[in-house]
């Protein structure tokens, strides 16, 4: 997205024009998450650009038809595999990402008759208001516990707060 946004920036008005090329781009290059090209990982090989098939011509002119099938076939044949492999280093890869987060994290937990704020959604902020509208409302007295981290709020007043 990165990759997609500073490219289409810089092109400005003219990104329609342009828009294949930063996706291709995209889809050819190894992603960190996963040790492959979303690309290979839906045709089974590399994909080559124009300018690769320039320079490796000769290696490409002599290659036999026969044995780029046989060579194309056991890809294919393998493609599972390199998916399943994929999917292990996309696991392991959120885990490590999870855990790099999670590593801060505080645990609080909440009694009933404690005061807190709750977050003002984007569907029910105030939009008039614009960049400069609150991110919090309240405060809530907890009434009740509802199960793990999900709490029955009520006001100050003691009127119960509504989908709480």
């Amino acid at each position: 997205m990165n990759n997609l946004k500073r490219r289409l920036e810089e092109i400005g008005a003219n990104w329609a024009d342009e828009l294949q090329f930063v996706l291709w781009s995209d889809r050819t290059t190894p992603k960190v998450a996963i040790g492959q090209t979303p690309f290979s990982l839906v045709y089974g090989a590399e994909a080559v650009i124009l300018s690769e098939v320039h320079i490796l011509m000769h290696q490409y002119s002599n290659a036999a038809e026969e044995r780029n099938r046989v060579e194309m076939a056991s890809s294919l044949d393998i493609i599972d595999e390199l998916r399943a492999i994929a999917q292990i280093r996309m696991a392991a890869y959120k885990h490590t990402a999870a855990r790099t987060y999670n590593k801060n994290v505080r645990l609080r937990t909440l009694q009933v008759g404690d005061l807190v704020l709750r977050k003002v959604f984007p569907n029910n902020k105030n939009q008039s208001a614009g960049k400069f509208a609150y991110n919090w409302e309240g405060p809530y007295r907890i009434e009740g516990i509802v199960a793990n981290g999900a709490y029955k709020l009520e006001t100050m007043n003691g009127e119960a707060v509504p989908r709480s």
